[in-house]
């Protein structure tokens, strides 16, 4: 029996992922602590992990961010990242730490697991050495020569012209476009008596011993370079909650003929329904169901009704009693989702621009499984067109198709599970033995 301690930054999409790990991992005998934020106690408890709260940490949830960090609403889409990843991300680094130096005090881990937003398990490494792997949450941060530096949304490429590109954009972003994200990180490093990194800041979470990525080779960018700890082991896919009691109308969507379009805008996302709306609107006179989940926001967020007669709403429903049914979703580029949706062969239209949601748009289009409307504001034109494409044109859902068998050949929690077991086996990185690309 091996000790584990997982480290979560305390967002849905950050947590959701770690669950079904913590949970294959006590099936097979391990004991496992697991240190997140408050709100989500009672789901890390369903696991079998003991919950370790955040002290030192700021304790911040999807729906306590815009109080926490009221100035962020008003910053536009990049100013964004660089403030998430400068005021949320690096500067909990340090009470993170705090926490998983004191709960080691009491808790001997074996390795630290975490999710790519948490720094505070690398610096715990650079501190006592102790073995850490990260899991992937979203599109691949890893740098590549044969891929643009992650945030800046642009295509890969491997040709000789496309290098050139991506050797010079990548100095540039690290010395210009991010230079004081990389100085404000080395001065969280300097306060903690650490020396300053060379790392660029989408390569520090990045473990040099194992890295989980929750997706397929299909979906990501090939790379040539790719780092040999790094393996795709399939997407985390929530399981159904037991106790989930369908709407009055679920039936009869289940059992009726026509196409169902979802759309989403995820849980952090959140500041205006733009897209949900716009999509009520696009698809109302079209033979479809429209079945929209806001996230958990109330359903007044949308508006005043009546909502359109073919519209479903509510603040939440399972993707796994969900997405069988769906035949097309509309999304703002949450990852998780995303994945869910390719795991039942689901084409997709993404209208996101927020966080690192170019990314993943871009993702969606280079993998032929959907269409990247480029904009988190579509008219209802724009988004009218696309989902008629995507239900008109067969090559979007055969490529889904093809996504989706390829999700199928992996079982993602029992793949990391068996490879940390490795790691707290052999204290050494992990490497993957299968072939690159």
């Amino acid at each position: 029996m091996a000790r584990f301690l997982l480290a979560t930054i305390p967002l849905t999409g950050h947590f959701n992922p770690g669950a079904p790990i913590a949970r294959r991992l006590v099936e097979r005998g391990h004991e496992v602590r697991w240190h997140t934020g408050s709100h989500f106690r009672s789901k890390v408890e369903a696991t079998g992990a003991r919950y370790v709260p955040m002290r030192a940490a700021r304790d911040v949830h999807d729906t306590t961010i815009g109080d926490a960090f009221p100035e962020r609403a008003a910053l536009s889409d990049f100013a964004k990242l660089k403030f998430d990843l400068t005021r949320f991300f690096v500067d909990s680094a340090p009470g993170q730490l705090a926490d998983l130096e004191a709960e080691l005090r009491d808790f001997p881990a074996d390795v630290v697991v975490c999710d790519t937003g948490f720094l505070g398990a690398s610096l715990l490494h650079e501190r006592h050495g102790l073995p850490w792997a990260a899991f992937g949450i979203t599109a691949m941060t890893v740098a590549s020569a044969d891929t643009a530096p992650f945030g800046l949304g642009l295509l890969p490429g491997t040709s000789p012209l496309r290098r050139l590109r991506n050797r010079a954009l990548a100095w540039a972003v690290n010395n210009i476009v991010f230079r004081d994200v990389n100085a404000h990180l080395n001065r969280m490093r300097s306060g903690l008596g650490l020396p300053a990194s060379r790392k660029p800041i989408f390569d520090v979470p990045v473990s040099p011993y194992l890295y989980l990525q929750g997706s397929v080779p299909s979906f990501e960018y090939p790379r040539s370079d790719l780092p040999p700890q790094v393996h795709f082991i399939g997407p985390f896919l929530p399981e159904a909650p037991a106790d989930w009691t369908p709407p009055a109308w679920w039936d009869s969507l289940r059992e009726s003929p026509r196409p169902v379009v979802h759309v989403t805008q995820g849980t952090l996302a959140t500041e205006e329904p733009h897209l949900i709306q716009a999509t009520l609107r696009a698809l109302a006179d079209e033979d479809v169901w429209v079945v929209a989940a806001t996230g958990g926001q109330p359903l007044e967020w949308l508006g005043a009704g009546p909502f359109p007669d073919n519209a479903r709403v509510e603040r939440f429903i399972p993707y796994a009693h969900l997405m069988p049914r769906v035949s097309v979703m509309v999304t703002n580029g949450g990852y998780g989702g995303v994945q869910c949706a390719l795991a039942q062969g689901v084409p997709l239209v993404c209208a996101g621009t927020s966080e690192e949601k170019p990314e993943i748009a871009n993702r969606i289009a280079w993998s032929g499984v959907g269409l990247n409307l480029k904009t988190k504001t579509p008219t209802p034109e724009q988004v009218r067109q696309a989902v008629r494409t995507m239900l008109d044109t067969p090559a979007f859902r055969r490529s889904a198709w093809r996504l989706q068998a390829e999700i199928a050949t992996h079982d993602a929690p029992t793949e990391a599970a068996m490879l940390l077991e490795r790691l707290a086996e052999t204290r050494e990185p992990v490497l993957n033995t299968r072939p690159k690309g």
